[in-house]
């Protein structure tokens, strides 16, 4: 987890200063190669949540190579939505790999729990919907939350997807990315993986209806540079 995050789940970003007036039109089908790789990786994540379900009946707990696992097939779906879709706020492509990956542009983790309630799992789907609702206004559908974002396009309806179609078409515009609307997609974006989490048993802690926006999760520092070397 990284420091001072005030949340279970941790997304910090920053915004490529550096970003090209046309890659944007192309990235989804360099991207092409991710979106067959997420296919196979979603439906293990549906699987890996369905047998943490009985896991966490029985024992209280969400198997830890499980966890690690789901948490790692949402850092690399963030990673391409950041770079071709939700934000398109980097030109850095997106490494193949279910790990953190420290110099990339945006980073995701989930905190462990060490215990979960038994009764609680029943019921979040049910408690989640209300969340769902807003997500509906946000995408073109609440069950696209849980599927990772990773089919959104810049031409997707929807608020997240006219936002980020203005956005690049400023940038095209004028060489520079809107920092308002970068603040505002990353607070949607944090917001709509909050309730994929929580809707994927990986958190008890229910998702807050609050927009937090910008590149860093509230009282968290700046991405962590690579290490040296």
């Amino acid at each position: 987890m990284f420091p001072d995050s005030s949340n279970p789940l941790s997304v910090e970003a920053a915004l490529d200063p550096e970003l090209t007036r046309w890659m944007w039109l192309v990235k989804w089908f360099l991207a092409v190669p991710h979106y067959f790789a997420l296919i196979f990786l979603q439906v293990a994540f549906v699987l890996v949540t369905v047998i943490a379900f009985f896991g966490i009946i029985v024992t209280g707990r969400y198997p830890r190579p499980l966890f690690d696992f789901n948490v790692g097939v949402i850092r690399w779906s963030t990673r391409v939505s950041y770079y071709s879709s939700v934000v398109l706020g980097t030109d850095a492509y997106p490494p193949f790999t279910l790990k953190d990956v420290p110099d990339y542009p945006i980073r995701v983790d989930v905190s462990y729990p060490e215990r979960l309630s038994r009764g609680l799992v029943l019921v979040k789907w049910l408690l989640v919907v209300p969340q769902l609702l807003v997500i509906t206004l946000l995408v073109t559908s609440g069950w696209t939350a849980y599927r990772y974002l990773a089919d959104y396009t810049p031409f997707s309806s929807g608020l997240v997807g006219v936002l980020s179609l203005v956005a690049v078409v400023i940038l095209m515009c004028t060489g520079t990315y809107p920092r308002g609307l970068f603040d505002l997609l990353m607070g949607l974006l944090r917001w709509m993986l909050r309730v994929l989490v929580y809707a994927s048993l990986m958190t008890d802690e229910y998702p807050p209806f609050r927009l937090d926006m910008g590149g860093s999760e509230p009282a968290a520092g700046r991405l962590e540079p690579a290490p040296a070397g």
